[in-house]
């Protein structure tokens, strides 16, 4: 193993830190200063560091940037329209009493299925504010549950492209591998949910001063909030958390604010999901008819007006023109309603650029071969077959960031020896999409997304969303061992 590439790895996540918790640098100052100091120790260029640090941020802006863009503004209407508050007032009666972590993180893992986390995690996270505002508390409890229910679908169902590309790679059938990720998901829930309800509590009191007003308001009780909130199941009529008189002012004369219900009050969500699936379902299905399993896709002609309308900056363009035309009253004035969009868009601001320079490490880490190093040295140790491909995601993983990225590269490496270590194609496959999972941390564009929109920070972010994703990572070890009994 190249101990120079090590030192990189090993050197760059203590800038971050060092940088993060020691000074008044921000994160995203952190994150470039890290991702030019692990690529000159590394070995790279000046100009090879500069153009992997302009190209990941670049090309992880381009992926996600517009949707975050666009998320925070079918948010903002949901909060000043009240549909938010509506959308939670139904959640917490359709799932009961003290379930609301669970709801969350079965919605996460559904929604993801087809929608990628990052965009997923924007367009739900209102209503884990909506819930939490009406309960008072628990908000970085469905957060967490929210989150890392996204996780699990979204490294182990395809047809998410980590998964589907590891299975691809190995020749594991694509049904087996939707069936087996999706009972690992089931499994691997009560490990999200019993973790989030343990630490949420923990983390609670160190939300972002700005994020606790955004989501309880000025007169934010910690210790209400820190216990979980109110008991609002018997009393969801008379608890009263959205006042419109804050957002529009008083009515015009003769004028009445809009009382929709709670159907109406998801459609800027729903559609933009839908629209998604549907995409995600008529791709599927056309590249099975032509044959484009691999490379660029080219829609078919039929296929292309719903991949267009699927494409998720469409979707939530149109999430946007339903939330502003049938959540606001015809009488809002045009000024007001730009006001709230200009403060979303400030708001997401900060986001974006951490975002993006989180990706602009993590393409430092992987130009410069540190993971294709420490993924090469694990598959040369005398470990269980099955063991080994789950190793070399971990390691990739902890090494660049990216999932995906981890996942792929453990598969590609692992190909050579399945035959020769004896291993069921479809276990290599759960082992790279498992192993991927370990300890989300600054080199993860989703990292930022989450915890950002969390509220939280420093190691206060690492014990939340690294604990968890830690977690469940973890948890997938015996669930691998019994699967590669039953399978062999």
């Amino acid at each position: 193993m190249d101990v120079q590439l090590i030192l990189a790895l090993v050197v760059g996540i203590a800038v971050i830190v060092f940088l993060v918790l020691r000074t008044r640098l921000d994160a995203f100052l952190a994150l470039l200063i890290a991702a030019l100091t692990t690529g000159l120790i590394a070995g790279q260029s000046l100009t090879d560091v500069l153009a992997a640090i302009t190209g990941g941020f670049g090309s992880t802006i381009g992926n996600i940037g517009i949707v975050i863009g666009l998320g925070v503004f079918v948010g903002k209407i949901l909060e000043v329209s009240g549909a938010a508050d509506r959308l939670a007032r139904a959640f917490l009666t359709m799932f009961g009493k003290g379930r609301e972590p669970w709801a969350m993180g079965t919605v996460g893992s559904i929604v993801s299925i087809p929608v990628f986390c990052d965009s997923g995690f924007v367009i739900m996270n209102p209503l884990a504010r909506a819930i939490a505002r009406v309960k008072k508390g628990g908000y970085v409890t469905l957060c967490l549950a929210l989150g890392c229910g996204m996780t699990l679908t979204h490294h182990m169902v395809p047809p998410t492209p980590g998964p589907l590309g590891a299975a691809g790679i190995l020749g594991a059938d694509i049904g087996a591998v939707i069936l087996t990720g999706a009972i690992f998901t089931v499994c691997l829930l009560p490990v999200v949910v019993l973790y989030a309800k343990w630490m949420g509590p923990k983390l609670e009191p160190t939300l972002n001063a700005e994020v606790a007003r955004d989501v309880y308001g000025e007169n934010h009780d910690v210790k209400l909030a820190v216990s979980g909130g109110e008991d609002v199941h018997s009393k969801l009529g008379s608890v009263v958390t959205y006042r419109p008189e804050e957002y529009f002012g008083e009515a015009p004369a003769g004028k009445k604010f809009l009382n929709v219900g709670a159907f109406v009050s998801a459609l800027p969500l729903l559609v933009p999901l839908l629209l998604i699936v549907a995409n995600t379902v008529v791709s599927a299905i056309d590249k099975a008819q032509t044959g484009q399993l691999s490379g660029d896709y080219a829609p078919s002609e039929w296929a292309q007006p719903l991949v267009f309308l699927g494409t998720p900056m469409i979707a939530l363009i149109i999430g946007i023109v339903l939330a502003v035309y049938l959540l606001l009253p015809r009488w809002t004035p045009r000024s007001k309603v730009h006001g709230w969009l200009s403060s979303a868009a400030a708001d997401a601001g900060l986001v974006l650029l951490i975002t993006g320079a989180g990706g602009a490490f993590g393409k430092v880490l992987q130009e410069s071969g540190v993971g294709d190093a420490l993924a090469e040295a694990i598959a040369a140790t005398p470990l269980p077959a099955f063991l080994v491909p789950f190793l070399i995601a971990t390691l990739v993983r902890l090494a660049q960031g990216s999932g995906t990225v981890a996942m792929l590269t453990a598969a590609s490496v692992t190909l050579p020896l399945v035959s020769t270590l004896g291993i069921s194609p479809l276990i290599a496959t759960m082992a790279c999409v498992t192993g991927s999972m370990v300890f989300s941390y600054f080199s993860d564009s989703y990292f930022w997304v989450v915890t950002r929109f969390t509220g939280l920070d420093g190691l206060n972010a690492v014990k939340g969303w690294s604990g968890i994703t830690t977690a469940v990572w973890a948890g997938s070890i015996p669930l691998l061992v019994v699967a590669n009994l039953l399978v062999g």
